[in-house]
């Protein structure tokens, strides 16, 4: 029942939506090659399925690489920052400025300085969601009250002990946080990446049906890439469930 309560609203606007898309393409009597009918755009994902699929388990592999990558930076990086405050200080300013390099500029200097393999798709991974990661995890080791700090330390306790034993299981929540909004932007990172240069992928499909003048592939293209994406996040709620449950009963214990 609490699934559904979540899964019905969503449901009902998505079938809204899609109705209504359906019936304006009907009504105004527009061209496939202008706006396709969602109807057209599954009728596309059916039809080459195939080669969608090929160029979807590439991004894939490319987006999990990047992504895993991205998350243990994000937390060695974190951990750095929390005990080197010089650091902190001096690089924050620095990383807070990568992120306002478009990435549509990024993605094809990536392609020149690096070539057209697999390392310059998963560094424009890491480059675009690491940083929510980062700055999540600093404000969840934040959130430590220092009272608490204070008694373990008082209790001989050292700073990674602190650390390793209530500031890190007090950033959990945060961490979560920021691995979900990270999550949103790894397939569009990486399709960008492809659309750049790449042999195969989602985006280098997405180019194609475009030089086709392929609407309807085009969208079906992005439903997939939105699905991934919705994958990518219920898996993470997955995670996030599980290991809260677990950290639930360490506690108790």
């Amino acid at each position: 029942m609490v699934v559904l309560r979540h899964i019905f609203p969503a449901g009902v606007l998505a079938v809204a939506f899609f109705g209504g898309w359906e019936g304006y393409v009907a009504f105004a009597g527009l061209s496939p090659l202008v706006l396709p009918a969602p109807s057209d755009v599954l009728n596309g994902l059916v039809v080459d399925r195939a080669a969608i699929f090929r160029h979807a388990a590439a991004t894939i592999g490319v987006a999990a690489v990047g992504f895993s990558l991205s998350v243990m930076i994000a937390a060695l990086v974190s951990g750095v920052f929390h005990f080197v405050d010089w650091l902190r200080r001096g690089a924050m300013p620095l990383l807070i400025a990568s992120q306002t390099v478009p990435i549509v500029a990024l993605a094809p200097l990536m392609v020149l300085w690096f070539g057209f393999g697999l390392l310059p798709k998963v560094l424009l991974v890491i480059l675009v969601t690491f940083f929510p990661m980062v700055v999540s995890l600093m404000a969840g080791y934040a959130t430590l009250p220092r009272a608490y700090g204070d008694q373990l330390r008082s209790m001989g306790a050292s700073r990674w002990q602190v650390f390793r034993r209530a500031a890190l299981p007090s950033a959990r929540g945060h961490f979560f946080a920021g691995l979900r909004i990270s999550a949103t932007y790894a397939i569009v990172a990486t399709i960008f990446a492809e659309y750049a240069g790449a042999r195969r992928g989602l985006g280098i499909y997405i180019l194609t049906a475009k030089n086709s003048f392929r609407a309807d592939l085009v969208l079906s293209a992005v439903l997939v890439s939105a699905l991934l994406t919705l994958t990518l996040l219920a898996l993470i709620q997955l995670v996030d469930r599980l290991t809260n449950r677990r950290f639930r009963r360490t506690g108790r214990a």
